[in-house]
């Protein structure tokens, strides 16, 4: 079992690079087809480097229902850093060890910000979580980002954009 210091700190940092993810998808994702549905959704895939952590304890004392993990990071293709984000998770559920959460993240790239969402719970591997939108370029973004190794220096995520709206 970890200690409960350990515990928080692996469900920041798998909310952290779940977050960048979203962050560098456009920008080394194919163009979404303005004419037609594409045929294939826009791939990314990205390895995670983790960066700051907190988490906030609030009462009563140890891992309880509203506790916070807030986290930041880079998002990385080709050992260069293509993306920023950061995020929170916040404890909603405790049963024993299993400690359930839902982490809002936000990805911060040249061409705008990716946001995604997804219940996580504790040591569960891969993580799935869902594109919610975004601003500039992700204004209409849509899908899934899946994340492995979460908490470790072999993290990585693999990120599938649709874009609807251009459809």
């Amino acid at each position: 079992m970890y200690p409960m210091k350990a515990l928080r700190k692996a469900i920041v940092v798998a909310a952290a690079g779940s977050l960048l993810v979203g962050g560098g998808l456009r920008a080394y994702g194919a163009e979404a087809s303005s004419a037609s549905p594409p045929e294939h959704p826009e791939i990314l895939e990205l390895a995670v480097e983790n960066d700051q952590y907190a988490a906030p304890d609030l009462p009563p004392a140890g891992t309880s229902v509203g506790d916070l993990y807030v986290y930041s990071g880079w998002l990385l293709k080709d050992g260069r850093r293509v993306g920023q984000g950061g995020g929170s998770c916040q404890v909603i559920q405790v049963d024993g060890a299993k400690i359930t959460t839902q982490c809002l993240l936000t990805a911060r790239l040249k061409q705008g910000s990716l946001t995604m969402q997804s219940l996580w719970v504790t040591g569960e591997s891969p993580l799935d979580m869902a594109i919610t939108g975004g601003t500039g370029a992700y204004h209409d973004a849509q899908g899934t980002v899946r994340v492995w190794d979460i908490a470790t220096p072999k993290e990585r995520m693999r990120a599938e954009i649709t874009h609807p709206a251009t459809q």
